[in-house]
Parts: C-alpha cells; sequence; structure tokens
C-alpha cells in the first residue's frame, strides 16, 4: 500500500509488500526492503539503507545531513538491519565521510524522540529510552539498554547487556554486562537480570561480579586491575570480552580516573 499523497523519488528503490502512508517523503538515493511500514511524515533521505520488516512512525528522519562541520557534502550512508521499531521523532544522521556508515543493526527498539549522530554503531536487540541522545562515533553492543534521558557523548563504547539508568550522562567506556547509573555515569552493580534472562549461569555472573570488584573497589588503575582481573578470575568468554573491552579503551572507563 502506496499513498498517492506520499512524495517518492522515482529513482528510489522500494521492494514489494511495503506500506507508505501519506506525507512520507522520499529522495532518489534509498533502498527499502520489503515489509517496512512507513507512517504519515516521515522522512527517508539520500542514503538511507532500510532493510525488512522495519517499521518508522510519524515524523522520523533518516539519513539526516550530519550535525558536524566536518561534514562537506559528502555521499554517506545510514544502514539499518532488519525488525527494528522507529518510534516518533526519531533523528539518525547519516555518516560524515565518504564512504562511512551510521548502522543500526536488527530487532531494536527506538522510543521517541532518540537523536542518533553521525557514524554511530549500533548492535542488535538494543532499547534506546525516550529521549535518548548518542552523540557521533558512539559504539554500543547488543543488547544493551537505556532507560529515558541519557545523554551519551561521542565516541563513548557501551559494553554488551549494559543497562543504563534514566538520566545518565556518559562520558567514558561502560563495559559489559553492569548496570550505570547518575551523572556523570558511575558503576551501579553488574546487571545481575538482564544476564538471567540470557541464561548465564550463576557461577558465571559470580565471576563477573568479581572482576568487576577489582576493578571498581579500591585504588587501582584500571591496567592493574585487568592483571588482577585475568590471575584471578576463572576463564569464560564473558570474562575474555570484559577484559578484551578494559584492553580496548581510549576514553577510559566510567567512575575510573585512571
Amino acid at each position: 500500500m502506496i499513498s498517492d499523497k506520499a512524495v517518492i523519488s522515482p529513482k528510489a528503490k522500494i521492494a514489494t509488500g511495503v506500506e507508505i502512508y501519506p506525507f512520507v517523503y522520499i529522495e532518489d538515493d534509498v533502498e527499502i526492503g520489503e515489509g517496512c511500514v512507513l507512517y504519515p511524515g516521515v522522512n527517508v533521505l539520500n542514503g538511507t539503507r532500510l532493510g525488512k520488516n522495519n517499521t518508522v512512525f510519524q515524523n522520523t528522519v533518516l539519513s539526516a545531513i550530519p550535525q558536524d562541520f566536518n561534514y562537506t557534502g559528502d555521499a554517506t550512508e545510514l544502514v539499518i538491519g532488519d525488525g527494528n521499531i522507529i518510534r516518533e521523532n526519531v533523528v539518525i544522521n547519516r555518516a560524515t565521510y565518504k564512504g562511512d556508515k551510521t548502522v543500526i543493526g536488527n530487532n531494536n527498539f527506538i522510543m521517541e524522540g532518540v537523536h542518533i549522530s553521525h557514524d554511530a554503531i549500533i548492535g542488535n536487540g538494543c532499547v534506546l529510552g525516550y529521549g535518548t541522545k548518542i552523540a557521533g562515533c558512539v559504539e554500543i553492543a547488543d543488547a544493551a539498554i537505556f532507560s529515558s534521558g541519557c545523554i551519551v557523548n561521542p565516541g563513548a563504547r557501551i559494553g554488551t547487556r549494559t543497562m543504563i539508568q534514566g538520566g545518565c550522562r556518559i562520558s567514558h567506556d561502560v563495559p559489559p554486562y553492569i548496570i550505570a547509573t547518575d551523572a556523570p555515569a558511575r558503576f551501579g552493580g553488574t546487571n545481575a537480570e538482564h544476564l538471567s534472562h540470557f541464561h548465564i549461569p550463576e557461577k558465571v555472573q559470580a565471576h563477573i561480579a568479581n572482576a568487576y570488584r577489582l576493578l571498581f573497589q579500591g585504588q587501582n588503575s584500571t591496567f592493574d586491575s585487568i592483571l588482577s582481573i585475568k590471575q584471578q578470575v576463572p576463564d569464560s568468554p564473558e570474562i575474555q570480552e570484559i577484559v578484551k573491552f578494559l584492553e580496548d579503551t581510549k576514553l577510559g572507563i566510567i567512575g575510573k580516573e585512571v
């Protein structure tokens, strides 16, 4: 179903089974996969690559020009996977430099008023709560959950299966499997409920909690904490993921001075 009141470029590539409601605007360099639904007032701008079975609600803007002074008009992209729900008044920017992409994975739930800036990378199965703002070049791993009104500043990384509580302001990296709380954000414990939901054994959850005690309690540097985790915590894929995340940090870890 494609409304005759929508404005659609004849150059746009639109698959079968797409529903486009009145007053949708679609530019030339756009690809829309099977089964997508675009509600009234959605703007789909150049560079959008929309996968299958996505639902986009009223007044959302996809592939908006980056709010970045380095953008000079290059052809860049916003690539969105399959099965995402993007609610009202969301703005997602395409990338800044030629050949680069802003990337949204599969099966994410992006609530009303969220803004995702240029070159952000969001994994699969994430929830972004009302009014959350994701700055440029942020990376969010799978199954992260944000409550309302969170702010993630440029370049920060959010680990897998984290819970970001409402109103958090994040300027540093948030390691996997934890709860972030307050503004500026700090460690608020392990995300035990979420870990249990994903069937992480209780023994492994205890090891994760021990790893974070070594990181966040006491005055050890992040480097020394990594050594302690490797020496004292039994190995598992989850512990390996924590260690690699800590080793790869460039901005530092929330709640840690060094």
